[in-house]
């Protein structure tokens, strides 16, 4: 049975052309603010300040799920919408954290 076959509501929620979209959107989303969480979390469990200092760049590897997903024809419109939410969140968290700043160095505090 497919999920067009399907008669419950989950299957007419899943071919509503947003569900990919949002759902690909909003994993970018908690793909930029846990993974590098738990990975600084993790390591800093089990190794030292300065190792965990010098892992620290291989989070970035996480950059390399949405564009497999995006190269592959199945899931491109999901990886597309997860690389948008990804990037979308660095500007955001950027954005904000530029204008504290600016905020700080303006009131001199």
């Amino acid at each position: 049975m497919t999920a067009t076959e399907g008669s419950g509501a989950g299957a007419r929620r899943r071919d509503h052309p947003l569900f990919v979209a949002l759902a690909g959107f909003y994993t970018g989303l908690a793909v930029v603010i846990l993974i590098p969480t738990a990975y600084v979390a993790v390591l800093g469990a089990v190794f030292g300040r300065e190792t965990v200092a010098s892992l620290v760049p291989f989070v970035l590897l996480v950059l390399a799920v949405p564009v497999a997903l995006a190269a592959v024809p199945r899931t491109r419109r999901f990886g597309l919408y997860m690389l948008l939410g990804m990037v979308l969140t660095a500007v955001v968290a950027v954005g904000v954290a530029a204008v504290v700043l600016w905020f700080l160095v303006r009131s001199g505090g």
